[in-house]
């Protein structure tokens, strides 16, 4: 049964009056307390699960009244999604930067495949995609929203890449959004899955990764990749040879 959040109309004025004679931020717009119980309700979710975990669990969690964190969150579903937009920032930040970097077609795919494969495998990143998959369900446009705000908008990243590959004549594709989809699954290759259904323990090794995306990558080259980027990699490997 869904929670009923208290009335925290008269709350919320009184902690503003006090706010505002203190100098302090004005309720529901303190950093500090907002991360106090977003940190709290990571602590709830981790241990109990998106559906066991009630806001009363998370207000003890926390530390903070009730009144106060329905200031900051309409409800359990809000402050999830707070906590999840929060985590991807985090793990995420500027993953996407090595594709601004293209001189070397192969050596950039690799090295994002690398960054993406270590990232998505991750005890973090695969915690929270479980208690979203759980949680979609019940709640299904969370599970929409989630996607779109994440892998879709890195989905989105590698297409417009190859788009740009393509332009290069590097890479020749008649689907690109189907190829995006193909080279992040190659970079992924059998690890996400043991990951998410916990048959693995333990993250990938850095070697492990290295084989799976140099791997993943060679066959998406072949299939993709033009006569003029053999050529390119052709020209590289003999300055690489001559190299005293």
């Amino acid at each position: 049964m869904a929670e009923t959040p208290p009335n925290v109309e008269n709350e919320s004025c009184d902690d503003l009056l006090e706010s505002l004679r203190r100098g302090r931020p004005a309720a529901g717009q303190d950093p500090v307390k907002r991360s106090q119980i977003i940190d709290g309700a990571r602590r709830v979710f981790i241990d109990k699960g998106f559906e066991a975990a009630s806001m009363n669990d998370i207000t003890r969690e926390a530390g903070v009244s009730k009144g106060t964190i329905y200031v900051y969150f309409a409800n359990k579903e809000e402050l999830f999604e707070a906590l999840i937009e929060e985590e991807r920032g985090t793990i995420f930040k500027n993953m996407y930067d090595v594709l601004d970097k293209s001189d070397n077609l192969r050596e950039t795919l690799v090295k994002f495949g690398k960054v993406l494969a270590l990232k998505i495998t991750s005890a973090k990143v695969i915690q929270a995609q479980r208690t979203v998959i759980g949680a979609s369900d019940r709640i299904p446009d969370m599970g929409a929203r989630f996607y779109e705000r994440g892998p879709k908008r890195g989905h989105d990243k590698v297409a417009a890449f190859l788009n740009a590959a393509i332009e290069r004549d590097l890479l020749r594709i008649d689907d690109v959004d189907l190829a995006a989809y193909q080279f992040t699954e190659l970079c992924l290759a059998g690890l996400f899955r043991q990951c998410i259904f916990a048959y693995r323990t333990k993250a990938p090794t850095q070697d492990e990764i290295d084989r799976i995306v140099r791997s993943g990558v060679s066959m998406f080259l072949k299939a993709y990749g033009t006569e003029r980027l053999v050529a390119e990699e052709g020209h590289q490997t003999i300055a690489v040879e001559a190299k005293p």
